[in-house]
């Protein structure tokens, strides 16, 4: 597992996350098809956050099962949480945010056919 270090665009959303850059997906949802993130799954206890929590808006849409992360101020969509299949939390982090990634060079290796949902 690898360290990285994420953020929005204006910083004030920060945080620290372990995982591999592997297993990437995206999603053609009515959200995730607009904001364009990569998502890699990760067990909620591999996600600190570095910077307030007041920082962070929530959204929710749907079944209302995950919660979608957005900064307050510049709007960048840095993550999401919901229940995992374990019924333990995880998150999906949008590797779009983090630092010293080129998402160019990325495999995504799963397509989420979210619209069928």
């Amino acid at each position: 597992m690898s360290q990285h270090h994420g953020s929005c665009h204006c910083g004030a959303v920060q945080f620290d996350v372990e995982l591999e850059l592997l297993n990437l997906m995206t999603c053609n949802c009515s959200i995730c098809g607009r904001t364009g993130a990569i998502m890699a799954f990760v067990p909620a206890s591999k996600v600190t956050r570095t910077a307030a929590d007041d920082a962070e808006t929530d959204y929710q849409f749907g079944k209302m099962r995950i919660h979608h992360s957005f900064c307050r101020t510049c709007g960048v969509r840095t993550m999401g949480t919901g229940p995992g299949h374990d019924g333990q939390p995880w998150h999906m982090v949008n590797v779009r945010c983090l630092d010293g990634v080129d998402v160019h060079s990325l495999t995504i290796t799963q397509k989420y056919d979210g619209r069928a949902v």
